[in-house]
């Protein structure tokens, strides 16, 4: 049973909200709104939020309150509870080790944020045109010195955080960072507003044209709600481990959800004017952030103060949501391995980081390699791409599925009752989310992404 707890709602809050922002919000967001035709796909995304990610958000939240330890131990505890078997703890396991995926690239991404917010202090994150910008990104991701370095930066900073335990650590940065990222984000967008290409952006996020939306559209939107705020994998089990039952489960999770949905449309309002100012292309992809908004950068006045706060912005928000991850990997090796928090930091920093070396050197010099040719599914892809499949489209969709599935249909009863408090006709909506809906949405994005 857990002995550390946040202090109140305020840091239980920002503490969710920064896991579920991160760069999925701040990054993907837009390029894959930028790639779907903007409305259309905006909604789809509301929609997906509401039917598939708050509920299981829910589902996580009570666990971990009711379980009041890691992943692993909150389902087993939970289980027990409700009679069930403890097998079920299995899923915290299967949670555990996609996060630990998960961090050792994402801690690669988060030191390319690094890396351009120093190029941006030294004026080098703006570019004249598009050649001069991919030259610039392709130069960075051919160094795998550099990129390795980077990547040791960001996990020590990470592991200095989640050192310091839920109150000394990731509270007292949590108050800090999130503060931080939205007065960024409102900064950024004040500026953009100053651009002439406002009206463009907001005829582009809030107009629908529902001509643009196919299946795939519906089903990338609904995974991009999935995927981008962190559920299924366990971490809100692990942060709601730490909440006291003067907090409101529901309120708080429709709180977080709301949160994360005005930074990523903040994140659009602040990218969008500026692109469409300047006739770059939204749809630019992954390349958005380090190759099309330096372009913007360099043609606009005071552009390198700007790129500095934008890389700092993205450096902010992968640096929250980071920790959550971190943190779910080490409540479960202390307790699995009774280990102090320190030894359990240093050893998931010193692995994590290591394995995140696949991910460096597959854009570099093992670019060229792929390791699991004999697999059809993975044929043909590079490390990174292996995990960064095998995360998103199997481990993810089958930990969340699954989630909803022990909760919504095995332990519903006594403990959606006892977190969520009494009956009604929302608690009964909330239980035939968690058992039909959640399930069939995941289970559709799952089944599209493992054919494509």
């Amino acid at each position: 049973m857990t002995t550390q707890h946040w202090s109140g709602r305020a840091a239980f809050f920002l503490a969710t909200v920064g896991s579920a922002v991160g760069l999925g919000s701040i990054w993907k967001f837009p390029y894959m709104v930028g790639a779907n035709g903007g409305g259309a796909f905006l909604l789809l995304y509301l929609v997906g939020l509401a039917l598939a990610v708050l509920p299981l958000m829910i589902a996580e939240f009570v666990i971990g309150r009711a379980g009041q330890g890691s992943a692993v131990t909150s389902i087993v505890h939970v289980a027990k509870k409700t009679g069930a078997s403890p097998l079920w703890g299995l899923i915290g396991g299967w949670g555990v080790a996609a996060g630990f995926l998960i961090l050792s690239f994402y801690s690669v991404f988060g030191g390319w944020t690094i890396a351009f917010a120093v190029q941006a202090l030294q004026g080098g994150a703006t570019a004249p045109d598009g050649a001069a910008a991919g030259a610039v990104f392709g130069a960075f991701l051919a160094d795998p010195g550099g990129m390795a370095l980077f990547h040791a930066i960001f996990m020590s900073l990470t592991a200095l955080i989640v050192i310091g335990g839920v109150s000394g650590g990731l509270e007292r940065a949590l108050t800090v960072l999130m503060p931080v990222m939205f007065l960024i984000l409102i900064g950024l967008v004040g500026y953009a507003a100053t651009s002439g290409g406002m009206g463009r952006a907001l005829t582009f996020l809030f107009q629908p044209d529902f001509s643009k939306v196919t299946w795939k559209t519906a089903l990338d939107a609904i995974g991009l709600g999935f995927f981008s705020i962190g559920v299924g994998i366990g971490v809100m089990i692990t942060y709601a481990a730490y909440a006291g039952r003067e907090i409101g489960l529901a309120k708080m999770a429709i709180s977080t959800i709301a949160a994360d949905t005005v930074a990523s449309l903040l994140a659009g309002l602040a990218i969008f004017p500026i692109v469409f100012a300047h006739g770059l292309d939204p749809a630019g992809g992954p390349g958005l952030m380090f190759v099309t908004m330096p372009v913007a950068f360099g043609q606009i006045s005071g552009g390198a103060i700007v790129a500095f706060g934008f890389f700092a912005l993205l450096l902010v928000s992968a640096l929250a949501s980071a920790i959550s991850i971190f943190e779910l990997i080490v409540a479960w090796a202390a307790e699995r391995y009774g280990i102090g928090r320190t030894a359990a930091t240093l050893w998931t920093a010193i692995l994590c980081g290591c394995m995140g070396m696949a991910t460096v050197w597959s854009f570099n010099i093992l670019a060229d390699v792929h390791p699991f040719q004999p697999f059809g599914i993975l044929k043909g892809k590079t490390f990174f791409d292996a995990i960064d499949w095998l995360t998103s489209n199997l481990m993810l969709p089958i930990g969340g599925i699954a989630i909803a599935g022990f909760l919504g249909w095995t332990a519903a009863g006594r403990i959606l009752d006892d977190e969520i408090g009494g009956r009604g006709t929302g608690l009964e909506i909330l239980r035939w989310l968690l058992r039909l809906v959640a399930p069939a949405a995941i289970g559709a994005v799952f089944m599209a992404g493992a054919l494509a």
